[in-house]
């Protein structure tokens, strides 16, 4: 998978898939997951649930009304939106006070890499930890976002580099939906395991790009982002960016379709606002990149 959040859970993974099918048969003895299925028949197909399986499901309390309700595109809207208003008054705020409080960019980084691997690794969602990380996320994009402006374009009048990099955001998940809906973009395995490579060797390229910076001179995005070849590299992770998001909508698609229990909306919600704040990310170096060459 392409999105580490969906790792540690079965509801968003492919059912043919025999690891999947294992972790969907552990998740069955959850009372959120409702009525478990008839004697010896596996509720997701394949091999028959061994004993110790039935009899953990059947001692298992009756769900509630509220546990029994299912995950819905709907759900996963209203979560996203929210914590993207969440996230945007927050680095809206953070914007205005970085300049007497510069350390608010490093406090914001921090604790939301912490939390992010924390919600990633987590095999229930829990709400609290993915708004921290929302309001984590906000602090650090709006000071980041001061930063570029004030590096890159000189800080005067409106900050365009900022809005060019919202409102890219918006266009590219609008296209990677779109594009994603109308099946013109299918994420089969073999994309799927290309984009993990492409994603992962990127990573090993920001990393030696990032040490490579504590020692060599640099124009501020590292030595290996300089000139037109750093403006390459900014578009294909843009690009990569937006192939993750359609991956991320083919994992929430499944678990909609695999009746996955209700909470799990938090899950889907967050995997799209880690893609965004990297996309955004992109972005904004993309654009500062663009604006200091002029």
């Amino acid at each position: 998978m392409s999105n580490p959040v969906f790792n540690n859970s079965g509801v968003f993974g492919d059912p043919h898939n025999p690891k999947v099918r294992e972790r969907r048969g552990q998740l069955a003895t959850d009372p959120s997951w409702g009525t478990p299925a008839p004697y010896g028949a596996s509720p997701y197909g394949g091999a028959s649930t061994d004993a110790a399986t039935l009899e953990s499901m059947y001692a298992a309390p009756p769900a509630t009304s509220t546990q029994m309700r299912r995950m819905t595109y709907d759900d996963v809207i209203m979560k996203t939106g929210g914590l993207l208003a969440l996230l945007v008054v927050v680095a809206a705020g953070a914007y205005q006070l970085t300049p007497s409080m510069p350390a608010l960019v490093w406090v914001g980084l921090a604790a939301g890499l912490v939390l992010g691997l924390v919600n990633a690794f987590k095999k229930q969602p829990s709400p609290p930890l993915i708004i921290a990380y929302a309001v984590a996320q906000g602090v650090f994009l709006g000071g980041i976002s001061f930063v570029f402006q004030e590096l890159y374009v000189g800080g005067a009048g409106v900050q365009p580099i900022i809005l060019q990099a919202v409102l890219a955001t918006m266009a590219t998940f609008a296209v990677s939906l779109m594009l994603f809906r109308s099946g013109k973009v299918r994420v089969t395995p073999k994309f799927t395991r290309w984009l993990i490579i492409a994603v992962g060797g990127y990573a090993v390229f920001s990393i030696l790009n990032f040490v490579l910076a504590l020692f060599m001179p640099h124009s501020g995005f590292g030595p290996l982002r300089g000139g037109t070849f750093g403006i390459i590299i900014g578009l294909v992770a843009v690009g990569l960016a937006a192939m993750s998001l359609i991956v991320d909508f083919d994992f929430i698609k499944r678990g909609v379709e695999g009746g996955a229990p209700a909470k799990y909306a938090w899950t889907g919600a967050f995997a799209l606002i880690v893609t965004l704040v990297w996309l955004y990310l992109e972005l904004l170096r993309l654009f500062a990149m663009l604006a200091g060459r002029d």
